[in-house]
């Protein structure tokens, strides 16, 4: 099994990023998929979850600002980020939660935002 993260980058406050994680191996059905991030010298914290049935939650920090989505045609899971603040900066990792017992980690994606 293989997550594989994309789409960060440096933007501007204010700005948009699109981030993108494949999964390969035949998990994606069966798993809960998530996003996560962490900040240098903090701990790791949850952005965003979306279920297999599609039910999401999401950190209050990034309601409204956020949303995440599925392909599972693709078994792909995005991150639609606007109005971003530079205190979202931080290393965005993927989440596969595989029957919600085993948990899969891509290797994160740098997302910086400068004022």
């Amino acid at each position: 099994v293989q997550l594989q993260a994309s789409g960060g980058g440096l933007v501007q406050a204010g700005g948009s990023l699109r981030l993108s994680c494949g999964v390969s191996g035949s998990i994606f059905s069966l798993s809960d998929m998530g996003w996560y991030r962490q900040a240098p010298g903090k701990q790791r914290e949850l952005v965003a979850t979306i279920t297999t049935d599609g039910i999401t939650n999401y950190a209050d920090s990034v309601k409204g600002r956020f949303t995440i989505s599925k392909d599972n045609a693709k078994s792909t899971v995005n991150l639609e980020i606007s109005s971003l603040k530079p205190e979202d900066t931080a290393l965005y990792y993927c989440n596969a939660k595989f029957r919600r017992l085993v948990n899969y980690w891509g290797q994160g994606t740098q997302v910086t935002v400068s004022n």
